[in-house]
Order: structure tokens, then C-alpha cells, then sequence
């Protein structure tokens, strides 16, 4: 039993606030256990310079944690003067990980940004930030489509991401921060599943997005990783059918 008395399998409670911005054309507030972010999308003219040519729209994250989401005050990075390592690394996953699901062909000369903000750090931001950008995604390309910016829905599934880790020998899913901070391994995994059936009527697979694993202390096998991505499989699974829910 976990120190919040979940099983090993179990992820936490998860409480997503949609309209949470009322400025944003998608925004949602996504709580995760402890973990609280709020997800804006913001639809812009015109696209970055590297592919004004390519015929397709963009889109792109930010990714930032306030001074006291953490239990010490974290220096804010514009008062450092740059961006930090780690940031830059979240806002490379998150934008990479929602492209996926998007097709870009049909945003035409626009771009999308998805700002994730930090409100509350208790493990699982960066996951917890793809699940609830994915939320605000959708919303913000309905609002799109409803108000004659784009013509055709451009999401081409549904999207969501979880952490796992062993910690002290025991896997589990959906790490708080008093276990991420412990683990001896720790997984981010990303999983896309399309969001209708196939012709002959049979239910998409879930597909790997991404996967970062890394051993924080001794190195780990091939059966603790299938573990670890079968756990983060069923999580997942929990959060489609919740995006599932607030979509229709």
C-alpha cells in the first residue's frame, strides 16, 4: 500500500475544470492528486518562418512552473534571464506529443499554442500537462470549426500521458512527488488511440507517443519495463475514458 493508499496500479484522482480561462479559446484546470495545472490554447494567424512554405498550420507548447508550486520557492526564470534545461525538455514533449494527434494540413496558416502553467507540483507535471492540453486542444479547435476559422476537425484521436516508476522494488503508476523523488527508475510514457472505429467495426489500439525511461539508481531490465509500460497502459486507459466523458 502506497503512503496515499492507493495500489500499486491505481492513478491518482483526477478533477479536469474545462473554461477554466475565460479569455483562452480552450482552456481547462487539470488536477492530478496533488498535482494542479492550468492548460490554455490560444489559436493564432500566420505560422514560424521554418514552414511558412510547407502548406500546413503548427503548433507549439510553453511550459512553466509558478514560485510556490513546489514546497520551496522555485526563482522565476524570467527573472534568471532564460530558460531553463528542464523547461525547455517539457515544452519539447508536450508540443511533439499533441502534434500527433493533429492534423496540421487542416489548421491552414495558423499556429497553436498550448501554455501549460503549473499551479501546484505534487510529481506528474509534464504528464499531467499533455493530458489537460490535449482537453483544451480539443476544445479550442471546436470553438475553431463552430466559428468558421477552419473548416474539418483536425484531431485525429484521443491523447494522454502518465508516469511510472519502481520505488524501493515495487512498480506503480501515476508517481506522487514523495515517490518520484525516491524511485530508482521513472518512466513518462505517451499514448495516442484513435477516436472512432475502423471500417470492419473494431476498436483502434492504443500506440506509444513517446517514451522516457531512466534509471535514477541501478539499471533495469526488459521485465521491469514491461511492467512498468503495462501499467502505464491501463492508467492511460482510465484517462481516455475520463477525456472520453468530457467530450461528448
Amino acid at each position: 500500500m502506497r503512503s496515499d493508499g492507493r495500489n500499486n496500479d491505481e492513478i491518482r484522482k483526477v478533477k479536469i475544470t474545462q473554461g477554466f480561462i475565460d479569455n483562452a479559446e480552450g482552456s481547462v484546470l487539470i488536477e492530478m492528486g496533488g498535482t494542479r495545472v492550468i492548460c490554455t490554447a490560444t489559436i493564432e494567424e500566420g505560422v514560424p518562418p521554418f514552414i511558412k512554405d510547407n502548406n500546413h498550420g503548427w503548433l507549439t507548447a510553453e511550459y512553466s512552473m509558478l514560485p510556490r508550486s513546489t514546497q520551496t520557492r522555485n526563482t522565476r526564470e524570467a527573472k534568471i534571464g532564460r530558460i531553463g534545461g528542464r523547461t525547455h525538455e517539457i515544452q519539447r514533449l508536450i508540443g511533439r506529443s499533441l502534434r500527433s494527434i493533429v492534423d496540421l494540413k487542416r489548421l491552414g496558416n495558423r499556429t497553436i499554442w498550448i501554455d501549460c502553467d503549473v499551479i501546484q507540483a505534487d510529481g506528474g507535471t509534464r504528464t499531467a500537462s499533455i493530458t489537460g492540453g490535449y482537453v483544451c486542444l480539443v476544445d479550442a479547435l471546436r470553438f475553431a470549426v463552430d466559428n468558421g476559422m477552419i473548416q474539418h476537425y483536425p484531431i485525429t484521436g484521443y491523447l494522454a500521458a502518465i508516469s511510472a516508476g519502481n520505488v524501493k522494488g515495487e512498480s506503480m503508476v501515476d508517481l506522487c512527488y514523495e515517490e518520484d523523488s525516491k524511485a530508482d527508475v521513472d518512466l513518462n510514457v505517451v499514448m495516442k488511440i484513435g477516436n472512432s472505429q475502423d471500417s470492419r467495426g473494431t476498436t483502434p489500439i492504443a500506440e506509444f507517443v513517446e517514451v522516457q525511461g531512466t534509471a535514477e539508481g541501478q539499471a533495469y531490465s526488459r521485465k521491469t519495463l514491461n511492467h512498468l509500460l503495462d501499467l502505464s497502459e491501463k492508467g492511460i486507459a482510465e484517462l481516455f475514458e475520463i477525456q472520453r466523458e468530457l467530450s461528448k
